[in-house]
């Protein structure tokens, strides 16, 4: 299940408020190539895999925190499946924040282990959680803080650019799973698992 629409509105609204000047892109056409490759954006899995899975997702979103897993474990165990992530904070200001930090955490390569540490985080995250769950992870929280601030121009344009590609595409909540040609919400291993499947028969047919 995805968070609902009044939710997103006003994760929205603490988006805009955390990132002075970002505009939306209403109306405008998805640009597949940005939304597929876009050089900033943190990507795992094999880099040259024949599935691309795109997940926008949120800190704050349970269901995010229950697929992320099963989505994990798929990528490792099939081997050809390129993972990009989104980070669309749109359910809390905190969400923002998380955003903000575990981005800044690619500075010092350490998106993936910030990524996770607050996947496997319960609950709705405060901010000391998500500096405990950081700094647990073995992230350098004097590099993380020094990133942050330093690297904030960059790592606004990315969310920026995540807020306009969600919205040019129409998403309605988080989780969602761009999985070669389909659109999916939260599912599990088998789920997709099988998604994956399909999209690569999909990719194969004339």
């Amino acid at each position: 299940m995805q968070q609902d629409r009044r939710t997103i509105i006003s994760g929205l609204a603490l988006l805009l408020a955390a990132t002075p000047g970002l505009a939306l892109a209403q109306g405008r056409d998805p640009d597949v190539e940005a939304i597929l490759n876009d050089p900033e954006a943190p990507v795992s899995g094999n880099p040259k895999g024949d599935v691309t899975i795109v997940a926008f997702l949120d800190y704050n979103c349970p269901f995010c925190k229950k697929a992320a897993p099963d989505l994990a474990r798929l990528v490792r165990e099939d081997g050809r499946i390129r993972l990009v992530y989104k980070d669309w904070p749109v359910i809390a200001e905190t969400s923002v924040y998380a955003a903000q930090l575990a981005l800044a955490a690619a500075y010092q390569g350490a998106y993936a282990k910030a990524h996770d540490a607050l996947m496997a985080t319960k609950g709705r995250l405060g901010r000391e959680q998500i500096a405990a769950a950081l700094k647990g992870a073995g992230l350098d929280m004097a590099r993380l803080e020094a990133d942050v601030n330093g690297k904030a121009t960059q790592i606004t344009a990315l969310l920026r650019r995540n807020m306009a590609q969600a919205e040019s595409l129409g998403l309605q909540g988080t989780p969602t799973y761009l999985i070669g040609p389909f659109r999916t919400s939260t599912q599990d291993y088998a789920g997709f698992k099988q998604v994956v499947a399909d999209a690569r028969k999909k990719q194969a047919s004339p």
